[in-house]
């Protein structure tokens, strides 16, 4: 009996059924295992998603807590009432009013009652302080239409009642105010130019290729819209942590890439989409990292477009970033502009799109330092996936010039024939690709 459970558990195993014995292990033995060196030797660790610094809106991933100094907030009121959400400035905006008109709707009823307007109002003889004012309502309302300047002539005011007088003109300089402070919030709240940033759009990644024998980072910027950003400009920051020489560690450090800062590259003329590029030199931060060293390194770049708005002249600003794992290596931006019957045309369906191309692996250090060892011609270029191969036909050389010449070029190779020979390996070097000589 015993035999035959066991043949059968065996079964189960085989076919990959569960027994019904087995029990489950506890929550802290089914947990994941810490890795060891052994395992990193069977595969390798998977990168853990970054967190973000700035969203790719724009929007700063970073939240205030502790501040025990609130009162800072109060001492900008104004600021703070603009950077509130929507529904809280309706809420606030509702509130200001309806308190605004209850207070001094209050103090209307209040003088009514002191003066006794309550109780003789409907005497013969008596001269009220406000023509038509009996309770408490009708005084709410007399406030709403002296702030509001409504006026519908019911409720007025008479020449016998000065603490009314001094009250009338307290309110209309007081509701000034607060009518001033709450347009002006609600105005400045609807025409902050963050909307505006909204039709600034950047590429989804940034890329890493070959420009002029130089290595570059780039990414694109364009506008949505057909009034321009005046006086358009664009920086970008590297945020990376490190440690310094003395083992100070330092989170989120900011260094700046330049994009064009000490040439004026920097401002754009923002009417199609431009392409921004980064020159990977001995200033910059990447200058000694190849491909393998940025596929284990954590950073992330942050793009800032500022410039003025040309229908309203305030200054906007569009952000976005870029993490380490969307700066793609050896690609390319696909060309969005296109020239039709009389204007140029802006493809956007195209605006994110890449294309491979062939780029070293290496670093721009090591890049430059092959270059500088082996000088290349003007003609050879670095982008073409693959080399264009250049042949020689003698006899179609020949017919292409006239009967003087080819006699000298037949003499010129039958007594240089020895010297052709021995620089045809040269030549045939030149003639390799860029990436297949910085292999070697």
């Amino acid at each position: 009996m015993a035999g035959d459970s066991r043949v059968l558990m065996d079964h189960n195993m085989e076919i990959g059924v569960t027994p019904a014995q087995v029990k489950k292990l506890p929550k802290h033995l089914r947990e994941p295992q810490i890795s060891t060196e052994r395992t990193h030797l069977i595969a390798d660790p998977v990168k853990k998603p970054r967190q973000r610094y700035v969203q790719k809106d724009g929007k700063c991933n970073v939240h205030h807590g502790n501040v025990q100094e609130t009162y800072r907030y109060l001492s900008d009121l104004f600021t703070t009432l603009v950077d509130l959400r929507w529904r809280l400035s309706f809420f606030i905006f509702t509130l200001v009013y309806v308190v605004n008109w209850l207070f001094f709707g209050f103090l209307w009823w209040l003088i009514a009652l002191i003066r006794g307007d309550l109780v003789h109002g409907d005497e013969e003889g008596w001269t009220p302080c406000v023509e038509n004012l009996n309770s408490f309502v009708s005084a709410f309302l007399f406030s709403i239409e002296t702030e509001t300047t409504i006026g519908y002539g019911y409720r007025v005011i008479t020449e016998k009642c000065p603490e009314g007088i001094i009250l009338l003109l307290v309110q209309a300089i007081l509701g000034s105010i607060v009518n001033a402070m709450m347009v002006g919030c609600m105005f400045v709240k609807i025409s902050q130019p963050k909307n505006r940033a909204e039709t600034l759009m950047f590429s989804h990644n940034a890329v890493i290729s070959v420009r002029d024998n130089k290595m570059c980072l780039m990414f694109r910027v364009g506008d949505l819209r057909n009034s321009h950003i005046v006086e358009a400009s664009i920086r970008a920051k590297l945020i990376r942590s490190q440690q310094t020489k003395e083992g100070e560690f330092i989170p989120l450090n900011q260094t700046d890439i330049n994009i064009g800062f000490d040439t004026g590259d920097d401002r754009l003329f923002l009417v199609s989409p431009l392409i921004i590029s980064h020159e990977i030199n001995e200033k910059s931060p990447f200058w000694e990292m190849s491909l393998a060293q940025m596929e284990k390194e954590e950073f992330e770049i942050v793009v800032i477009l500022e410039g003025m708005v040309e229908a309203t002249g305030m200054t906007c600003q569009a952000r976005s970033s870029y993490l380490d794992t969307e700066v793609l290596w050896g690609y390319r931006f696909t060309p969005v502009l296109s020239l039709e019957k009389g204007f140029y045309e802006v493809d956007y369906n195209n605006f994110h799109d890449v294309y491979e191309t062939n780029t070293p692996t290496c670093s721009a250090k090591e890049m430059a330092a092959k270059l500088r060892e082996e000088p290349l011609l003007p003609q050879l270029s670095l982008l073409s996936p693959e080399p264009k191969m250049h042949t020689f036909d003698p006899l179609n050389r020949l017919s292409q010039q006239d009967p003087l010449s080819q006699d000298e070029e037949i003499e010129e190779r039958v007594s240089g024939g020895d010297r052709g020979e021995t620089n045809g390996s040269a030549a045939a070097l030149e003639e390799l690709p860029l990436a297949d000589r910085l292999s070697d």
